[in-house]
């Protein structure tokens, strides 16, 4: 078939195809798009708004939150990621 010859829903279902393919391209661990609206992202914020030691117990709060909740929302691998990025971030404030 030709592209000229496709029709109407022919192409409603290639443009419903190309946007599940950019939210399979979302770094959704380490660079989710509703975290980085602004000018500021939404973590630098929350450390801005704390003491270096409230921030360190928000870090460890969410790594916590990640570990125990991992195996009851269906996406173990990502809930799994996110925790080792609050770790990671975790220790890069404590050097």
């Amino acid at each position: 078939m030709s592209i000229n010859k496709a029709l109407p829903r022919e192409w409603d279902d290639a443009s419903k195809i190309i946007e599940e393919y950019k939210v399979m391209q979302e770094d959704i661990v380490n660079k989710p798009h509703h975290y980085n609206t602004g000018s500021i992202e939404c973590i630098d914020a929350i450390k801005e708004s704390m003491e270096p030691e409230q921030f360190a117990g928000y870090l460890k709060g969410n790594c916590i939150k990640y570990l125990w909740r991992y195996e009851y929302k269906g996406k173990p691998v990502e809930d799994l990621r996110k925790a080792r990025w609050y770790l990671e971030r975790l220790i890069k404030e404590s050097i």
